[in-house]
């Protein structure tokens, strides 16, 4: 196992929850003064948190550990048969740790702030029904978890895969993710991240953390199917190339 790929990883993760569940928290949660005040500028804003952090990931720490950050991702690469399942056991535990770590750091430094409650401003935490802008069910917020982390996984193993255009992986993960939580955030929060998703459940707790199962399998599942739908697409072409 090799340890700087783990510790890329870890830092990898808890950048990204550290920053771009920051902005989600600053932009949505409730107590701060400017939060709320315009809900497209929230999602914007959040979106772009998202795709430009994994942007920057990407080129940082892609060329160490590939920058999964994001166990749904690693799966994907194992089912399409581009990591050992040994490997990816300890990038999970990485990026699950890394997650938690993030998600507790920042809301150790939002306790800072005398406008912050954990029960009324939250953490950037994901939810259907009453948790979510648009109110959408379980069964909806399952299916759109799936086919946001479908897509994700898909895009992510095509541009990284020997046909994809050298020097523009990072770019291509960044603009997909942007996208996927403009769609996402009205209706989810916008998970397509186990880790990401738990750390920031567990620190709020609640219906926060009942829910969170739901972003655990939902991208899970998402990632194996967008792993087989790349090897059913791209496999033989890559294999040519």
């Amino acid at each position: 196992m090799n340890i700087r790929k783990l510790v890329a990883e870890f830092v990898g993760t808890f950048f990204l929850v550290f920053f771009a569940v920051g902005v989600a928290t600053l932009s949505f949660g409730k107590g701060f003064a400017f939060a709320g005040t315009s809900l497209s500028a929230g999602i914007v804003a959040t979106a772009l948190a998202f795709g430009i952090v994994l942007l920057g990931l990407a080129y940082a720490i892609g060329p160490i550990s590939g920058c999964h950050v994001n166990p749904a991702v690693t799966i994907g690469f194992v089912v399409s048969g581009r990591m050992p399942v040994t490997e990816a056991v300890g990038y999970w535990i990485a990026q699950f740790l890394g997650a938690i770590a993030g998600a507790f750091t920042l809301y150790g430094i939002f306790t800072g702030s005398p406008d912050y409650s954990k029960s009324t401003t939250g953490l950037g935490t994901d939810g259907w029904g009453a948790q979510s802008d648009t109110h959408i069910n379980a069964g909806a917020a399952f299916g759109v978890e799936v086919i946001m982390t479908l897509a994700f996984v898909f895009v992510i193993l095509l541009v990284t895969s020997k046909i994809g255009a050298p020097g523009f992986a990072a770019l291509a993960l960044g603009l997909t993710l942007t996208v996927i939580h403009l769609v996402g955030i009205p209706l989810t929060g916008t998970s397509v991240n186990p880790a990401r998703s738990l750390g920031p459940a567990l620190v709020v707790g609640g219906e926060a953390l009942k829910q969170v199962w739901l972003f655990i399998v939902a991208p899970l599942i998402g990632g194996i199917l967008g792993a087989l739908l790349y090897v059913f697409v791209a496999k033989e072409s890559e294999a040519s190339a």
